[in-house]
């Protein structure tokens, strides 16, 4: 084969793009299960920050994890239970929490100390991209026990401080709801400064020169919330 004929060129470089492509599609098979692992380690991490277990080593995680997990359930919005998730078997942990609805709300069993604590996730928007998080609320499910939130591209300095613990650690024994015969979420999330005379129970302060990743922290927080208030109010 004439090696210079543009045939000859259009041959080896199909050849090549076909050798190219099937050397990355088996690094990328091969590389899928240690990359899958990591995203799971890291979702229970974010559970065990929410609980207020930070720091934990890499190694130490999984145990942590199934130490203080009791149950995964998936709930409804009413707060009937679709699966009660006390044989480990993750299946509120297997749900994506950017699509769950009010058929399938993931919930975390959990005990610190020998106090049951509950965990849901939540997710909403932000300034640039998504936000997402967990927040623990304590056994008589009308006070928050801790928080963790993180996101995906907030403006560095501003935004992105929500991610920090000591923003995070403001949620901290705030009330759910301002009245217990009330089914309305009034946590909220505010401009900086801004929290109400006799509202502290119920408002945190939101982050200086970020008032719209504030917003979607507060609608995210709000409605993640709203949507486990049947069962809230069926397990007070």
């Amino acid at each position: 084969m004439n090696t210079n004929s543009n045939s000859y060129t259009i041959i080896y470089a199909s050849v090549l793009v076909v050798i190219v492509a099937f050397l990355l599609a088996f690094v990328s098979s091969a590389l899928k299960p240690t990359q899958d692992k990591n995203v799971q380690l890291d979702k229970k991490k974010q559970i065990l920050a929410a609980l207020n277990l930070r720091d934990i080593p890499k190694d130490q995680i999984e145990a942590k994890y199934d130490e203080v997990i009791k149950a995964d359930m998936v709930i409804k919005a009413d707060g009937s239970v679709v699966k009660a998730g006390e044989n480990k078997d993750q299946d509120g942990f297997n749900v994506d929490n950017k699509s769950i609805t009010a058929e399938n709300l993931p919930l975390y069993v959990c005990e610190i100390n020998g106090e049951t604590k509950y965990v849901v996730p939540m997710s909403g928007r932000g300034l640039w991209g998504g936000l997402w998080g967990y927040m623990a609320v304590n056994s008589d499910c009308a006070t928050i026990f801790g928080t963790y939130i993180s996101h995906e591209s907030e403006t560095a300095g501003l935004g992105s401080l929500i991610a920090e613990e000591k923003f995070q650690v403001l949620f901290q024994n705030k009330k759910i709801f301002s009245d217990p015969a009330s089914s309305e979420v009034a946590l909220h999330v505010v401009k900086k400064g801004k929290v109400e005379k006799g509202q502290e129970d119920y408002q945190v302060d939101g982050i200086t020169g970020a008032t719209l990743t504030t917003n979607g922290v507060d609608a995210m927080v709000n409605a993640g919330l709203q949507q486990y208030v049947g069962f809230f109010k069926a397990n007070k």
